[in-house]
C-alpha cells in the first residue's frame, strides 16, 4: 500500500508542494516521501490506540476521509504540520497549509480507491495489512470496525445486513472461499476457527 500511497502524495503534491513557494524545491521531493510516511506512521499509531480502529473504520464512511474535520484526517494533518516544521524547517503558516491540503485529498483518495470494487491499484487488504503492521490484536479490531462498518464497503456480500466471518476473511484474503490468502486470511481463519 506504500507504493499506491507515495504515489497519491505525488499526485496531489504538485499544488500543495511543488507549486507552493514557502516549501524550498529542492526539499520538494523529501516532502512529499515525508508525508507518505508520516501518514501511514498515524494511521498506525491511530490502529493501536484504544478505539483507533473504530475511528479507522469509520474513515469509511460517506466522505469522511475528505473531511478535515473527521478526527482522523485532523490527527493526521496536525501530525505532518508539526513533522514538516521539525525537519524542513517550514514556518507554521506554510507546514499547516502543506498538511492540510495533502491529507484530506490523499486519505479521501486511499479510502475512495479501497471501497471502490472497479479499483483494483487499492485493495481494503493492503489497507489493513499496513495499518495493522501484522499485529494480530489490531486486525482483530479492525476487522471488527468493517464488520460494523462493512455493509459500506460492500463487504455483505450475502444481503443479509451484517458482514459475516466468511466474507470479512473473504475481503481480506482476496478468495471467496474464506480459507485460506495469505498471513491475514489465515489470521482471521485460527480466530474464529475456520
Amino acid at each position: 500500500m506504500f507504493e499506491q500511497l507515495t504515489e497519491l502524495v505525488k499526485q496531489y503534491g504538485g499544488e500543495a508542494v511543488v507549486n507552493n513557494t514557502a516549501v524550498p524545491n529542492e526539499q520538494n521531493e523529501a516532502v512529499m516521501e515525508h508525508a507518505s510516511g508520516s501518514i501511514l506512521d498515524s494511521l498506525k499509531s491511530i490502529a493501536s490506540q484504544e478505539g483507533g480502529t473504530d475511528l479507522i473504520g469509520k474513515l469509511f464512511q460517506g466522505n469522511n476521509a475528505n473531511d478535515a474535520s473527521n478526527p482522523v484526517v485532523s490527527m493526521i494533518t496536525n501530525q505532518l504540520s508539526g513533522s514538516l516544521g521539525q525537519k524542513f524547517g517550514l514556518s507554521s503558516e506554510a507546514s499547516s497549509g502543506v498538511a492540510g491540503s495533502l491529507i484530506p485529498k490523499v486519505l479521501g483518495s486511499l479510502i475512495g480507491g479501497a471501497k471502490d470494487p472497479n479499483n483494483s491499484s487499492i485493495q481494503i487488504n493492503d489497507v489493513i495489512g499496513a495499518i495493522t503492521g501484522g499485529n494480530s490484536d489490531a486486525n482483530g479490531g479492525l476487522m471488527d470496525s468493517i464488520s460494523k462498518y462493512g455493509g459500506m464497503l460492500g463487504l455483505d456480500k450475502d444481503g443479509d445486513g451484517k458482514v459475516g466471518i466468511q466474507e470479512a476473511i473473504s475481503a481480506v484474503s482476496g478468495n471467496n472461499d474464506g480459507k485460506s490468502g495469505g498471513f491475514l486470511g489465515g489470521l482471521l481463519g485460527k480466530l474464529f476457527g475456520k
